[in-house]
């Protein structure tokens, strides 16, 4: 039989990000996946009420993190990843290929030769068919690239995180126009999501709430996407799917905090080394992206 993990989630109305605390329901075991650290762009001050809830989470319920997981390196949110793993222990993870990423954006960013491009600031670097626990719960790895070269899916039990490959069926799929995104490679990445037993619960990174629908959701199932996904559902051939995306990317602005979350999540969700004065900055490269 196949395990059930329990599934807590916790709605960010800012960036309408959903993270999710796993449990293993036979014990204290547990894995966070995709956590927000809180940003106001316009003062570049921080703050950890998301990261917190989570935190008062895991302790009214005396558990146990083993895990801290990323879908993949977000642009439209700061992970907490590093806050939490202080404050609750646990290892933090992401795709091995990271490393595509970093050096993709370590560009971007001017980042000097002390900017490691290796992964080497993740506890974790996952690759296809890599597996890992929580408790007594196995956890599989799919690598499911076409948003971000590093996007992961992580299977444990009758669950699959997704990340942004795919949303609420009502809404589709993920863009694909950052560098080293690719649309059709996103569709193949999909169809491995959708060769996973038709009762698997999908779990979204984001929701946007549809137009028609009142309230916001994050669980679906694989039966359901294929049947109705706006984008990729009722068997949408390749070649049409791509340019479905293709032409929906063309029209879209950056989310509105790519610029420091890059910069961020890339290290781990750390922020970049303070100068000698102990100031942190974060950058803004000009027509750079």
């Amino acid at each position: 039989m196949t395990t059930a993990p329990l599934v807590h989630a916790f709605f960010d109305t800012a960036t309408n990000t959903v993270s999710y605390v796993v449990q293993d329901p036979q014990g204290r075991a547990c894995a966070i996946i995709d956590s927000v650290l809180d940003f106001d762009y316009a003062s570049g001050r921080t703050d950890t009420a998301s990261a917190d809830e989570i935190i008062a989470f895991i302790r009214e319920n005396d558990l146990d993190v083993h895990w801290l997981l990323e879908t993949h390196v977000h642009a439209d949110h700061l992970s907490a990843a590093p806050y939490l793993q202080e404050a609750l222990g646990g290892k933090i993870g992401i795709g091995h290929e990271i490393t595509v990423v970093q050096d993709t954006f370590g560009k971007v960013f001017n980042e000097g030769t002390e900017f490691q491009r290796d992964g080497s600031q993740f506890d974790q670097l996952f690759g296809e068919g890599d597996s890992f626990h929580i408790g007594q719960m196995r956890g599989d790895v799919l690598h499911t690239p076409g948003h971000t070269p590093a996007c992961l899916t992580y299977v444990i039990g009758d669950a699959a995180f997704v990340g942004d490959t795919l949303f609420m069926p009502d809404f589709g799929t993920a863009r694909c126009d950052f560098p080293g995104g690719s649309a059709a490679m996103l569709y193949d990445s999909i169809q491995k999501i959708l060769s996973l037993p038709d009762e698997t619960r999908i779990f979204v990174g984001h929701d946007y709430k549809a137009p028609g629908r009142d309230e916001f959701a994050w669980e679906t199932t694989v039966a359901a996407q294929k049947e109705g996904n706006v984008h990729i559902g009722d068997g949408a051939a390749k070649i049409d799917f791509v340019k479905l995306r293709e032409a929906r990317d063309a029209t879209l602005a950056m989310p509105k905090l790519i610029i420091p979350s890059l910069q961020v999540n890339m290290r781990a969700g750390n922020m970049p080394e303070p100068d000698e004065d102990g100031k942190t900055f974060l950058k803004v490269p000009v027509n750079g992206l």
